[in-house]
């Protein structure tokens, strides 16, 4: 299912984005951190949605993580047009890939008060980004296969997240917010094992 195949598929559409980029005269690091300052304010907004009864900050923080999304694809895209790609700006995108990550699902937790699925959801999304670098420590090519990649999660926030601006339909117990978090818990998890089955049977 995982859309990160995709990112070559979109290396056209980046061309305008990148351009902007290099007039500001911002690097690719400026970039990564511009793209996580996204994210922290994708993952408030989805804090105080419903604290603050105000369901369209949920519109608001999907539009944010929709920025943090096409900004961590526009930072290495401008890596490779400048030439400046290199493994320090590679560990500084992907210390703030997971940092993004963390702060939008914890915000999506907190927002409904479910922490202890938060917890639940946020450990299923870093086991599996860490099974996808680990195979690259031991050796293997980066994986980014299995059933949700973080493309396909950010994917789902921005889509639910617009989705609960409008909806008034309660999804039982957990709402619509609730379920997704249900739904990264357990996909996360069984993708990091995928990911580790794949890797293992590699060695």
């Amino acid at each position: 299912m995982t859309l990160d195949r995709l990112r070559p598929a979109v290396s056209g559409a980046l061309a305008p984005s990148v351009g902007l980029a290099k007039r500001l005269g911002m690097t690719p690091n400026a970039v990564s951190v511009v793209a996580f300052a996204m994210a922290i304010l994708g993952g408030g907004l989805f804090a105080a949605a419903p604290r603050r009864e105000m369901p369209l900050l949920y519109l608001a923080g999907a539009v944010a993580v929709a920025l943090n999304g096409w900004l961590d694809v526009v930072d290495g895209e401008l890596a490779r047009d400048l030439g400046t790609g290199g493994p320090a700006g590679d560990l500084l995108d992907h210390v703030l890939d997971r940092y993004a990550d963390i702060v939008v699902v914890v915000g999506l937790a907190a927002g409904i008060e479910r922490y202890g699925l938060g917890l639940a959801a946020v450990t299923g999304v870093l086991m599996t980004s860490y099974l996808g670098t680990q195979a690259q420590a031991v050796g293997l090519d980066r994986v980014y296969g299995g059933l949700v990649g973080r493309a396909d999660r950010l994917a789902l926030v921005i889509v639910v997240g617009a989705a609960a601006a409008f909806v008034t339909r309660s999804f039982g117990p957990l709402g619509l917010v609730g379920w997704l978090l249900v739904f990264f818990a357990v996909v996360g998890h069984f993708t990091a094992l995928q990911r580790f089955y794949y890797a293992y049977r590699a060695l």
